[in-house]
């Protein structure tokens, strides 16, 4: 049980992680911090949340919990800030698609007052944002990434772990580069690739659009997500997704040459590769 839960950021994941660690029933007291106060004034009517404010030092004090979940490139300015403010013994953890800079940031901080922090990533988002798209179920069955490093406090490592576990997801670790280079691979590259393939239609012919089918909309939906937050994914992350983007060109270079010299008996033993390696994450 958590006396006192503060959640810092009220949109998706954070109104998300509000909304379910009420239904389970996870903190005595939830506190909710943010910018806007549309979002706050809803979970307060909601009842998700006993207090919230726009004070960071204010909704931070006496926690014992705290979870960052705004965006990557703000959680990073925000931690010293939370590091000052927290409670003695306070857990802080994150929500950050990018952990290798947060991470660090955390670590050096924690050498003057020891903290614990270890950083999260719950791979369980939506192309919609904010907190009215918020649900308590968005984390059941959802893969989250925890990344300690050999500083990591064990104790603020498995209660991080089980706090998780609690909200119905499942936790995996790994070294913080290793998951930003993960990352950058399966998450970060299919949403750069996604905006890049409906700027090419654009560019080629809007007038596609008007046939495009199932297909088209699937392969691009994630396009769909909000500019701001990717615009701080991709920079935040640039070092791990310049080599994910190499291979990609690469690839698309090998399927380009082999479709130019009408190489058909290639063509399709490269696809049927591909498509063997997708099979496989069924």
């Amino acid at each position: 049980m958590i006396r006192r839960l503060a959640v810092v950021g009220l949109g998706l994941l954070g109104g998300s992680i509000a909304k379910a660690s009420r239904q389970r029933g996870l903190a005595r007291e939830v506190v909710a911090v943010g910018r806007r106060q549309e979002s706050l004034a809803a979970a307060l009517s909601d009842g998700v949340v006993e207090r919230a404010t726009t004070d960071l030092a204010a909704g931070v004090a006496g926690a014992d919990f705290v979870v960052l979940a705004t965006p990557v490139a703000t959680i990073e300015a925000l931690v010293p800030k939370v590091w000052e403010a927290a409670t003695d013994g306070a857990i802080i953890t994150d929500v950050g698609s990018t952990k290798g800079p947060i991470v660090r940031t955390a670590e050096r901080l924690a050498a003057g007052r020891p903290l614990a922090f270890v950083g999260s990533h719950p791979m369980a988002g939506s192309e919609v944002a904010g907190y009215r798209a918020a649900r308590a179920d968005l984390f059941e069955g959802a893969l989250v990434i925890v990344t300690p490093t050999d500083a990591t406090d064990r104790l603020g490592l498995k209660r991080v772990s089980e706090f998780w576990e609690a909200l119905g997801a499942r936790v995996s670790q790994m070294d913080p580069e290793q998951h930003d280079r993960a990352v950058a691979a399966v998450s970060h590259l299919p949403h750069l690739v996604a905006y890049a393939l409906v700027e090419a239609v654009a560019r080629m012919d809007p007038s596609s659009f008007g046939v495009a089918a199932r297909g088209f909309k699937d392969t691009t939906r994630i396009a769909t997500s909000d500019a701001r937050l990717w615009r701080e994914i991709f920079l935040t992350n640039r070092a791990a997704l310049g080599p994910a983007l190499a291979a990609f060109k690469a690839s698309l270079a090998e399927l380009e040459r082999l479709v130019s010299e009408g190489d058909a008996v290639a063509l399709e033993e490269t696809l049927d590769r591909i498509r063997t390696m997708r099979r496989r994450l069924e």
